[in-house]
């Protein structure tokens, strides 16, 4: 059932040292702010689970929160490389990152098998590439019925998930509506959920076409944090951020300078500096 809490006493009750945890969002709606109460809790030797790893990954790891990536692909989105991602890989700063890569195909595959309860995933796909030579779980079946070769990976079960939102009501039901990734997947795979909103409003206004409702018996904690997702975007509340996207390039290229940006606008900052992002960069959208 879910409870409305404070981020703090969200993420604390929820994420543990040790946990996997799903920080998921497909360009859209990215959790950014439950990332950086992690960073100030002092987290440690996560595994982090995301189709799409990007700054608020890259900014756990260089903060030492991680010792695992289960991913599909990671970078900067249209910028480059993360840069702590790669010295974390090819340095082991600040410490070593253990890979598993998969297609994107998996990845949503396996979370809808967690989904359901299920202990794996079977689909088509990993043919002619070259992941299962360096990923040792992907494995192939033999369909029973139709004698077809086909894929097989574990199911994605994190201890945890956490995922943005638009609204939630008073009772923890949640709506998101635009651009949609494997949010609602990753909340039912999960022992645990935390999910961040824009607003908690009295009633959730008439959904949109492709909008999607968790209902409250399916989320752990959900916290208002206007602005969570900044510098992604929040349809129908503010654009996306591409200046910051471009300056992450520059402020993560060196340590002292991550750790100096980190230090100043995370480890000093809670969550309402998010909300004046949002109010800045809304206004000048309009």
């Amino acid at each position: 059932m879910a409870r409305i809490s404070s981020l703090s006493e969200a993420i604390q009750s929820a994420v543990r040292d040790g946990d996997t945890v799903a920080l998921e969002g497909f360009t859209h709606l990215i959790p950014h702010a439950a990332g950086h109460e992690i960073v100030r809790q002092g987290r440690k030797e996560l595994t982090l689970i995301r189709m799409t790893p990007d700054l608020i990954y890259d900014q756990l790891i260089g903060m030492g929160c991680v010792s695992r990536l289960v991913f599909s692909w990671g970078g900067n989105p249209g910028v480059g490389s993360l840069h702590r991602l790669r010295d974390a890989i090819e340095n082991g700063w600040p410490q070593k990152l253990e890979l598993e890569e998969h297609s994107h195909a998996a990845m949503a595959n396996a979370y809808e098998a967690g989904a359901a309860g299920l202990p794996c995933a079977i689909f088509r796909g990993y043919i002619g590439g070259d992941l299962p030579k360096v990923n040792s779980k992907i494995k192939r079946v033999t369909c029973p019925f139709t004698g077809e070769e086909l894929a097989a990976i574990p199911a994605h079960r994190p201890d945890v998930a956490v995922i943005h939102a638009q609204r939630a009501d008073k009772a923890g039901n949640v709506m998101i509506e635009g651009v949609l990734g494997v949010q609602k997947e990753a909340v039912l795979a999960s022992k645990r959920s935390v999910v961040t909103v824009e607003e908690i409003v009295d009633e959730l206004p008439e959904r949109s076409l492709n909008a999607v409702v968790l209902p409250h018996w399916t989320v752990g904690h959900v916290v208002e944090v206007p602005g969570g997702a900044w510098p992604s975007y929040a349809q129908g509340y503010y654009p996306r951020n591409n200046g910051f996207y471009k300056e992450w390039d520059a402020i993560s290229r060196e340590r002292d300078s991550f750790h100096t940006w980190m230090k100043e606008n995370v480890l000093s900052k809670g969550p309402e500096v998010f909300a004046k992002y949002a109010r800045k960069h809304r206004m000048a959208a309009e």
